[in-house]
């Protein structure tokens, strides 16, 4: 069931928190609600998983442009557990989640147990930013769920061997139907929030990556991905070989979490999370 909680400036957050155990704290895309982390709900082992929507997503407030920011929505996710009273939780981003996690690692890293990147890492690349800047903030031309499944296989290249009910489960969890058509389920004002800090100044992100020394760290990979390259994975890997690691076939930006080679990678990293090597966290 959704519930809500009010931040610190007074922004109306809505989250879940369900099952016991381990907690798992789910961060999701840009554009995306808690509603992310669906497909995969199914094949976790028993934990405490939290989800919530970002400010400006989903069922939360919309507090407009100056506000969708990663250090914002990372001050969120921390508000939130201590609104649960959680004092550490493991984190699986997916996207731009996986952007905030590593920022709490930098600047919070007595709250994590570990983190799971899904297809993001600490370089992105353009292309594939430049192929998100033609979508955000913006509706769909579609006009029913029916429309918009059959145009999936074509806009998102890269996802192959896809059943037609998955489009239709993707058409369905991220747009809302209205009179006048698909209507996105997020502020517009992301857009000019993205197309800010696409253009603004380059930023290293290794530093914040490198912060996660210490914590469990898993990577899930679409093979097709034009947000992470393979090269950015290698070194990923290079600098931390005990990450857990999966290039998952088929699947573009990003991996939907509930292939086989997703959930071996999502279980051996909570086995390391609930049973840390010595000297881990």
């Amino acid at each position: 069931m959704t519930q809500f909680f009010t931040t610190s400036d007074g922004t109306r957050i809505a989250y879940r928190d369900e099952g016991t155990g381990t907690p798992l704290l789910c961060l999701s895309g840009l554009t995306r609600t808690m509603h992310d982390f669906d497909y995969m709900l199914p094949h976790l082992p028993p934990c405490r998983l939290i989800r919530m929507d970002y400010r400006g997503r989903g069922q939360s407030d919309f507090t407009g442009a100056d506000s969708y920011t990663v250090p914002q929505e990372g001050k969120d996710a921390i508000e939130l557990l201590d609104h649960l009273k959680v004092e550490k939780a493991a984190v699986i981003g997916t996207s731009r989640g996986g952007l905030i996690a590593m920022l709490l690692a930098a600047m919070a890293k007595d709250r994590l147990l570990g983190i799971c990147f899904n297809d993001i890492g600490p370089e992105i690349n353009k292309a594939g930013l430049a192929k998100i800047m033609d979508y955000v903030g913006r509706n769909p031309r579609a006009k029913s769920y029916d429309e918009l499944a059959a145009t999936l296989p074509q806009a998102m290249p890269g996802f192959d061997n896809v059943p037609p009910s998955r489009w239709m489960e993707e058409a369905r969890l991220h747009y809302t139907a209205t009179a006048q058509g698909l209507r996105i389920t997020y502020d517009p004002a992301l857009r000019p929030a993205f197309i800010a800090a696409f253009e603004g100044p380059g930023v290293d992100l290794w530093p914040l990556f490198d912060a996660c020394a210490g914590l469990p760290l898993a990577l899930i990979r679409g093979a097709n991905s034009d947000l992470l390259t393979q090269s950015c994975a290698d070194e990923m890997r290079k600098r931390r070989p005990d990450m857990a690691f999966a290039n998952i076939p088929d699947r573009g930006h990003i991996p939907f979490l509930d292939e086989p080679e997703s959930l071996t990678v999502l279980h051996r990293w909570l086995d390391r999370v609930k049973n840390p090597p010595t000297g881990q966290v």
